[in-house]
């Protein structure tokens, strides 16, 4: 792989081919990765490790795509757009019945991993916090260009209930949020010190109660005590709002249930009972979980649902409900953010579609759903959508083309058609947009999200001199909770470089025990992250040739 340093960690910026002063490049870097990094510290004896501060990380040049780096273009490069990718938010309702924590202690590869989390229920705060860092920073650390949108590349919502997706489109319009569901005095969930359900294959995070073992994120991670943060997780706040436009593109945990089973009655009236499943049945076995997953029957490992010492009666929420693809779409229209609609179309909502186009200067970005509506996690798109997408690009005349999804290229692998759709026109996967693509000189890269990591792809062309880049950017509810600023210059020498700058959320660097609003509340939760015991750090955190990065490309429109 072909990498080198860019110095100092931050770019001579110009911005219209002028030079921005070195004071205002180290302002406008301050806030980013370029400056400060964020970093498991040293574990205590039960390897529990609190969030330290590390040192700025420097950009690396990479030449994959066999671009020369030219010397001089530092002073010479022009601004062209600079935006911010966030991904994977996973706004949770943590109390919902239609919930699966209890198949999480299951050994199902493949299948519902992570369907529990223990900083799940702060989720909401983790969005807050981010849109307040993009607030903060508002203009990329190379350009100095202000941020033209934010797009969101999908699991925007958890479960595809109703509540999640409201709770999503307002912490990004901005106003009052209410993260709670059911009971609205009283949590109603897995993590509670209910003495019936007290089960220890969860984090509970108030005291442990009298008679009960503590749980085994306590025992076996050195998991803390939060007292009260069951309640403080539920409280209504104020959602800063993003102050700029927002795009939204739709993922498999947005349009299917779990991120994996197509939408039934029987799903959705779970989502809306009174009755949560806490701890799986006596003697449930791995393989009879792996049966089930794979025929899509979750409801069969459970029965008939009833009370019992492991199924708990909750109050009952309507606004729990699924929403299907359409009307995902038509809530996005419900919104006191720009622009109406956050990309979806009128003919979206006629169709019950959900890709679409947008220019924004001389880039056109181009948004595929790349959810497979007949089930299972990754994706890949109908053959009517790859049509439309190979029209849109071949249309854009004289601008550059971003593409987005959801899903990154290697997991669009889902061939899968069982209802709706001709088995003459079979889905397209992963392999055959990038080959399509690579017939298009003016793409420059595809941004996506889904696999929770930080990642960039080189996907050169046959001659080897030339292509494009694909940026897969981390979640915001697993560590490292980040979004990713994407800056496009024009170089002046026949090349172009893309820009990537990772930036943390607006938490600080420790809660210090505080749970009183959102930015400390995420700050916990990216603690609490980072000692996950199913995450894999190194994984999600990419290595720095993932994260803040020069990415040269010819010049697409020469």
């Amino acid at each position: 792989m072909r990498a080198g340093l860019l110095g100092g960690g931050v770019a001579a910026a110009a911005v219209n081919g002028v030079a921005l002063p070195g004071s205002s490049r180290a302002a406008v870097a301050a806030r980013t990765t370029l400056t400060r990094t964020l970093q498991p510290g040293p574990p205590n004896a039960l390897g529990y490790s609190k969030i330290v501060q590390g040192p700025g990380e420097v950009r690396l040049v990479r030449t994959d795509l066999g671009v020369a780096a030219q010397s001089g273009r530092d002073t010479r490069r022009v601004g062209l757009q600079a935006f911010v990718q966030f991904s994977d938010m996973h706004v949770v309702d943590h109390q919902s019945p239609a919930r699966v924590e209890w198949l999480d202690r299951f050994e199902t590869p493949g299948l519902l991993s992570s369907s529990y989390r223990p900083q799940e229920m702060l989720t909401a705060h983790v969005a807050d916090a981010m849109v307040q860092a993009v607030n903060a920073q508002k203009k990329g650390p190379v350009t100095g260009l202000d941020f033209a949108f934010t797009i969101e590349t999908g699991d925007n919502s958890d479960n595809c209930q109703y509540n999640e997706t409201r709770w999503y489109i307002d912490i990004m319009d901005g106003g009052s949020v209410r993260p709670d569901s059911g009971k609205l005095t009283t949590y109603e969930g897995v993590m509670d010190n209910n003495k019936t359900y007290y089960d220890t294959d969860y984090w509970h995070p108030h005291p442990v109660p009298l008679k009960e073992k503590a749980d085994k994120y306590k025992t076996e991670h050195g998991f803390p005590t939060v007292n009260n943060l069951l309640n403080a997780c539920r409280r209504p706040f104020t959602a800063a709002g993003l102050d700029i436009p927002w795009y939204s593109v739709f993922g498999n945990h947005d349009g299917l249930v779990q991120g994996n089973f197509p939408h039934t009655l029987q799903l959705n009236t779970l989502a809306v009972s009174a009755l949560k499943v806490i701890s799986p049945p006596v003697g449930l076995s791995d393989t009879e979980v792996i049966d089930a997953l794979t025929a899509g029957d979750v409801l069969g490992l459970v029965g008939d649902l009833s009370v019992s010492p492991t199924v708990r009666l909750v109050t009952r929420d309507k606004n729990r409900h699924n929403l299907t693809r359409k009307e995902i779409v038509e809530e996005h229209f419900v919104t006191t953010g720009l622009p109406a609609g956050h990309g979806f179309t009128q003919a979206n909502v006629d169709d019950g579609t959900a890709y679409y186009y947008f220019d924004e200067g001389t880039i056109r970005h181009v948004v595929m759903d790349s959810v497979n509506p007949n089930g299972y996690a990754d994706g890949s798109l109908d053959g009517e959508q790859f049509t439309w997408l190979k029209a849109t690009i071949e249309a854009a005349t004289g601008k550059a083309v971003i593409v987005y999804s959801h899903h990154t290229s290697s997991s669009m692998s889902n061939p899968l058609i069982l209802t709706g759709g001709d088995p003459q026109l079979p889905r397209v996967l992963g392999g055959d947009v990038v080959d399509y693509l690579l017939t298009q000189q003016h793409v420059i890269a595809w941004v996506n999200g889904h696999t929770h990591v930080n990642k960039i792809t080189a996907h050169p062309n046959a001659a080897g001199t030339g292509g494009f880049w694909e940026i897969n950017t981390a979640s915001h509810i697993d560590y490292p909770q980040q979004a990713r600023i994407i800056e496009v210059v024009d170089n002046a020498d026949g090349t172009w470089s893309i820009m990537t700058t990772v930036l943390d959320h607006g938490g600080p660097l420790d809660f210090n025990g505080r749970i009183g609003n959102t930015l400390v509340l995420a700050s916990l939760s990216r603690e609490l992250s980072v000692n996950d015991p199913q995450n894999n750090l190194a994984a999600s955190t990419g290595s720095p040739l993932d994260r803040n990065t020069e990415l040269l490309i010819d010049n697409p429109l020469a």
